[in-house]
């Protein structure tokens, strides 16, 4: 199974000259599986720490634009993240463009508040759990960007018997803690990692660091996205995942004893 990772610049819009070159580069590639950084289009809204319905209808407007935009790619499996409205917020929802049909995957948890990530004033979960799904005859599952960072949630990935794990991101320059995050994510799940990432300077806004990563289920990395290479492929086994699960750290259960 041929998957597909990136780094897609800020601001792209479906239909934009630039979006044009990068459905090309898609369709020359032909991946089975494209894995998109988190919310792709438009500007990134999170600079900001006040909630602004006009902005975040924008948002999700040019998102739903976006969808069209990546059905058109003719890729088997597309998985990526948009804004949602969630009530009086919006939520942060990963999904599935399988053969074209719209699958939602998991909504975001975990929400960042510092300059730059607003996250937490205009997100916030609308449909909560961490599950599996399977699309084009694998285990799937989404730890959106931040969640990365809390293991707990990959190593039951692992175990629920995900075959890839996708950590669609929008993250700065510092790439360190990233490296590490998806390589444990893999490590304690035995589960293909790969993370795209948006890259840029957002005007008032934070710089995006680029460096889409992939990760094999024993967490050596496979290959990185650059300013040069901004797509990436590889060949998936799921039967690496399976043979991983039964080696360590995977197969270690937690035994408590209870006085």
């Amino acid at each position: 199974m041929k998957v597909c990772f990136v780094e897609w610049p800020v601001n792209l819009l479906a239909g934009s000259e630039t979006w044009q070159q990068i459905a090309w580069q898609v369709r020359e590639a032909a991946p089975d599986v494209l894995v998109t950084n988190e919310m792709p289009f438009g500007r990134w809204f999170g600079i900001s720490n006040r909630f602004d319905t006009d902005v975040a209808s924008t948002a999700v407007q040019q998102h739903e634009a976006g969808l069209d935009a990546l059905r058109q790619l003719g890729v088997p499996l597309v998985l990526s993240s948009r804004p949602v409205w969630a009530g009086a917020k919006l939520a942060n929802e990963a999904f599935a463009l399988e053969q074209g049909e719209y699958r939602l995957l998991h909504h975001k948890h975990y929400f960042p508040g510092e300059p730059g990530w607003y996250e937490s004033d205009w997100f916030h979960t609308g449909r909560t759990g961490f599950e599996t799904l399977e699309l084009a005859g694998i285990r799937v599952g989404v730890l959106l960007c931040t969640e990365v960072m809390f293991n707990e949630h990959a190593r039951a990935y692992g175990r629920s018997g995900a075959d890839l794990i996708i950590v669609p991101r929008m993250t700065g320059t510092e790439l360190a803690s990233w490296r590490t995050a998806c390589a444990m994510a893999a490590l304690v799940s035995g589960s293909y990692v790969v993370s795209s990432n948006k890259e840029g300077d957002e005007p008032d806004g934070p710089t995006f660091g680029g460096v889409g990563m992939a990760f094999a289920p024993d967490a050596t990395l496979i290959a990185e996205t650059s300013t040069a290479q901004t797509l990436v492929t590889f060949e998936l086994d799921p039967k690496r995942s399976v043979n991983q699960r039964q080696s360590y750290p995977c197969y270690v259960s937690e035994v408590i004893v209870t006085p």
